[in-house]
């Protein structure tokens, strides 16, 4: 027996948090309508299921607690569709210390000590930038 739309997506909304573009596509790849998935999504979102800002804030915590920076958290929040208001407003609020996480990852990856050349020196700096950090986080994590 085939589930309902509403069905599907509160048992996705079960295992763990989605954007709503996210949940779109998995409705969509499941074969439901258009139209269908639109009304379910609202209807979810009215009765406070399922919510962007609440999916940011789960997001980055655990993308932050995998040590990653606010610049690569940030892009992957705009790849799942999440508004960039929402976005902003739950980097704000995350209460990350992101220069220290940024020295954290360093310390995890690297050892305590500083590199001693340049080519280790850029190696680590290529690291973090990858990881999402900023270039004032970067620097600062070599302190």
């Amino acid at each position: 027996m085939k589930r309902s739309v509403s069905e599907r997506a509160v048992a996705l909304l079960a295992n763990r948090e989605h954007s709503a573009l996210e949940l779109t596509r998995k409705l969509h790849n499941a074969g439901f309508d258009e139209i269908e998935i639109e009304q379910t999504l609202l209807e979810l979102q009215k009765t406070g299921l399922q919510s962007d800002q609440r999916f940011a804030e789960s997001f980055i915590r655990s993308r932050s607690g995998r040590g990653y920076g606010s610049v690569r958290i940030k892009s992957e929040l705009k790849e799942r569709g999440v508004n960039p208001d929402i976005i902003t407003d739950s980097l704000l609020n995350a209460e990350i210390d992101w220069f220290a996480l940024a020295a954290e990852v360093r310390c995890k990856r690297f050892g305590e000590q500083n590199p001693e050349d340049y080519k280790s020196r850029a190696k680590q700096q290529r690291f973090l930038q990858y990881r999402g950090f900023t270039h004032e986080q970067i620097t600062e994590s070599f302190n």
